[in-house]
């Protein structure tokens, strides 16, 4: 069970996880070592799954943000495994979810532009042959982008 510290400390992390043991400790009036058990429990919980360094898509020339929804025929299981494993080896996609509606799969990808997209395109249906349905919409603007979860209480 979280309580209000787990989640503060949770909260600063998400914004900043380079803060050090005694700035983390400080702003939630602890000790460093209290501070550093809890949060050695919380990654051996899984609360904490992993630390990363958030980089500029447009700084590295991937400018294209593209979100693919998937309709399929096929929900065997060899087909999943196989579709799963194609589209976890592909770098640009960045999300990917099975989806419960209309679609059955939705992507998100990003490349540096469109001819990059499509040679994405061509490689995925290629490798994964079965899509009944593919409509791709292209973000514009990007006007919130965060990975934040909301675990303050």
């Amino acid at each position: 069970m979280l309580d209000k510290i787990d989640r503060k400390l949770l909260a600063l992390l998400q914004s900043d996880c380079t803060r050090s043991l005694q700035a983390l400790a400080d702003a939630v009036n602890l000790t460093t070592t209290p501070c550093w058990k809890r949060l050695r429990r919380l990654e051996e919980e899984g609360y904490v799954t992993g630390k990363v360094a958030l980089l500029d898509p447009e700084k590295l020339g991937l400018g294209l943000t593209a979100f693919m929804l998937i309709k399929t025929q096929h929900h065997n299981r060899e087909w999943y495994s196989h579709f799963v494993s194609v589209v976890s080896g592909m770098p640009e996609v960045l999300g990917f979810w099975r989806m419960a509606g209309e679609y059955d799969y939705l992507m998100q990808v990003q490349v540096a532009d469109m001819k990059r997209y499509d040679e994405f395109y061509k490689r995925l249906v290629n490798q994964v042959p079965g899509f009944s349905e593919v409509t791709s919409s292209f973000a514009m603007e990007q006007i919130k982008y965060t990975t934040a979860l909301p675990v303050e209480a």
